[in-house]
């Protein structure tokens, strides 16, 4: 517990600290977030946001990263393959993200050169690192829920790479969609990191239940510190990126966090937790899927929301922002605390059957 509460502080600390840097390092270079305005379908009112430093991800990556290589100089946590594999796909993201938003800030546009390329990329980078985990790590290469035997449907290695690799995938683009409101994205986050952190906690202290292996390869101690780092860097993040924002955290930190949230879910056996944990990014990304599905089938005349992602839609019904954003927070505190009964739920009916 200890090593996770230095990762959660240490990332907290730098995290408060890189993100008031990079404040002064972009707004002294005139690099600021470009806004899509009315004639490419954007949020028009968001428009006096325009040039707010952007590419605050990189501190929420960087201090969640200085955090959990911290905690490891403590005796008894050794890095395990699992959460360097993870890191490494974190970082195959992030990176992607920054290239993109140095692209968007220097031609002065919110869509990079990746704008239609970028989801085929960060696909292949998914299942590539879902395949590391394979061939590397013991990892139980069944779906579930709670544990890796609950529901425990055993599937062939390449079908679990690609299912694992649509989940990694899909959340990043989820948390990136979520990413437009100031806090949002961060706020959700955060609560997401403290559950995966209690679940793998929890798992480390009960391994005869989640079939922890003890050769190092798979660690869910390690798990627990890489994701409370995480939640200390949205934390000390949220701290300059709540309404009004003076730093937007970016594709670099929208994918990166993304990433993390997936691979947190891939290691830990909750599968079907995913969901509910990440129930903000869900509604945000569903809500997008749902606009696009009625404006094509109506011959593009109609639309089901005035504006998509949906927390647009209730800024243009009269929402104050920081309304949406704080009933939003709520709603994603719910769902986490909805995912995390589930767990400790089955981990009371399995523990009183095995006594």
């Amino acid at each position: 517990m200890i090593a996770v509460m230095i990762a959660a502080i240490t990332a907290l600390i730098s995290s408060l600290l890189g993100s008031w840097f990079l404040i002064g390092f972009f707004r002294n270079r005139g690099k600021g977030q470009p806004i899509l305005g009315k004639e490419d379908h954007g949020p028009d009112h968001h428009q006096s946001k325009a040039g707010t430093p952007t590419m605050g991800g990189l501190a929420i990556v960087g201090s969640a990263l200085l955090g959990w290589s911290i905690a490891h100089i403590r005796d008894g946590l050794a890095f395990s393959n699992q959460a360097l594999i993870i890191w490494a796909g974190i970082l195959a993201m992030a990176g992607m993200g920054l290239i993109d938003d140095v692209i968007k800030v220097n031609k002065g546009h919110n869509r990079g050169i990746f704008w239609k390329k970028k989801g085929y990329i960060t696909f292949g980078l998914a299942c590539l690192i879902t395949w590391l985990l394979v061939a590397v790590v013991d990892i139980s290469e069944t779906i579930s829920l709670t544990r890796f035997d609950w529901p425990g449907w055993s599937i062939p290695w390449w079908l679990w790479v690609l299912w694992t690799a649509l989940m990694m995938w899909g959340t990043t683009n989820a948390v990136n969609v979520t990413d437009g409101l100031d806090g949002l994205a961060g706020g959700s986050a955060l609560f997401g990191f403290l559950a995966f952190t209690v679940i793998g906690y929890w798992s480390f202290r009960n391994p005869e239940i989640y079939g922890v292996l003890n050769h190092g390869t798979v660690n869910p101690l390690d798990l627990a510190v890489l994701s409370a780092a995480f939640a200390g860097a949205c934390g000390g993040f949220l701290w300059w990126n709540a309404a009004p924002a003076k730093i937007f955290m970016g594709d670099v930190g929208a994918l990166g966090i993304g990433a993390a949230l997936g691979l947190l879910a891939v290691a830990t056996n909750t599968h079907f937790l995913l969901p509910l944990i990440c129930g903000v990014n869900v509604i945000e990304a569903g809500s997008v899927a749902i606009q696009m599905a009625v404006f094509k089938a109506s011959g593009r005349t109609r639309r089901f929301f005035r504006m998509t992602p949906i927390h647009h839609h209730f800024e243009l019904i009269g929402w104050p922002e920081t309304t949406v954003i704080i009933r939003f927070w709520i709603i994603g505190g719910i769902c986490v605390a909805a995912s995390l009964a589930l767990f400790i739920g089955d981990f009371t009916r399995i523990s009183d059957a095995l006594r």
